[in-house]
């Protein structure tokens, strides 16, 4: 994606905010397939005087993100972060409301097979929250790349084969592996009407998809299901400007109100209240991953090699 220049409306009197956002996805290589939604890079500026520009990250899977130049104000639920260079972010059911000036970014995207290889803690205890990941546990392993990736010095090249070595050194097996791709398979390209369905389509008793849901996942089958379908209508919203959200609703839900029900538990905020937000960062950033790497948001990728 090359550069494209953006106004967003916000500030104090909704004067316009002129910024330019590149984004850059790299493939991971095939010694990790399955583990990591995508490898990419985001620089962002701002002309002088624009300040920052404010949005909300949706549901996601587990990340780890290096900001060079200032770093984001971001929370999660009750966590928040500020200023650090190295964050990281558990799976998520809730959004991330975030702050960010001019920077240059790299981002690495844990699918559940990724937490299974990369990450020693449960998935659950690590769920809706955001951190310093130099300072927290479950992510400190990954603190050292923040040197390669804030290197002024070091271009893209070096800085994604830093990433590799980085990985290739701390990826591990696990006894689960085939399990995990057989579940995350299933709720990607499935479409099942409970979890029972989902148990017997992963050919699996309910207890063994529940541990490994909650294990590697960090919820429950149950609230995987509602957040794919949620986020199938969220993303088709957003990538259709202008659309409405009768239009972007899945199939599954009964009627509006159940949808707005849901919209509420997974956003803290009625469908159009969310509307309403610009979304200066995000809704570039959708459409371009849409464009080149063929998925709009990290939940809708299946556990497979992109080509």
């Amino acid at each position: 994606m090359g550069d494209e220049r953006h106004t967003s409306t916000q500030g104090a009197a909704n004067a316009p905010v002129p910024h330019r956002l590149k984004a850059e996805f790299r493939e991971p290589p095939a010694m990790f397939e399955g583990c990591f939604t995508t490898f990419y890079h985001l620089s962002l500026d701002i002309d002088a005087g624009g300040g920052r520009l404010t949005d909300h990250l949706q549901p996601e899977w587990a990340n780890i993100r290096f900001f060079c130049g200032g770093g984001p104000e971001a929370e999660i639920a009750g966590t928040r972060v500020s200023g650090a260079r190295f964050v990281g972010t558990g799976p998520s059911s809730l959004p991330c409301r975030f702050t960010l000036g001019p920077v240059r970014m790299w981002g690495v995207g844990f699918l559940p097979l990724g937490w299974a290889r990369f990450f020693d803690a449960d998935a659950r205890a690590c769920a809706n929250i955001i951190c310093d990941g130099a300072a927290h546990p479950a992510f400190t392993r990954f603190a050292h790349l923040t040197e390669a990736l804030c290197d002024p010095e070091a271009d893209l090249e070096e800085q994604y084969a830093a990433i590799v070595a980085a990985m290739a050194q701390a990826m591990r097996p696990t006894r689960d592996d085939a399990r995990i791709m057989r579940v995350h398979t299933e709720l990607v390209g499935g479409d099942h009407a409970s979890v029972h369905d989902l148990a017997d389509a992963c050919a699996m008793s309910i207890r063994t998809l529940e541990r490994v849901c909650v294990r590697y996942f960090g919820f429950s089958p149950k609230l995987l299901m509602r957040r794919q379908r949620f986020m199938r209508s969220l993303t088709t919203f957003m990538l259709h400007r202008g659309s409405r959200w009768t239009e972007a609703m899945d199939d599954h839900y009964h009627d509006q109100a159940q949808f707005t029900r849901e919209f509420r538990e997974f956003m803290t905020m009625n469908p159009s209240e969310y509307a309403a937000l610009d979304h200066p960062i995000l809704t570039s950033f959708m459409e371009a991953r849409a464009r080149v790497w063929g998925s709009p948001a990290q939940t809708l990728d299946p556990p497979h090699e992109h080509g």
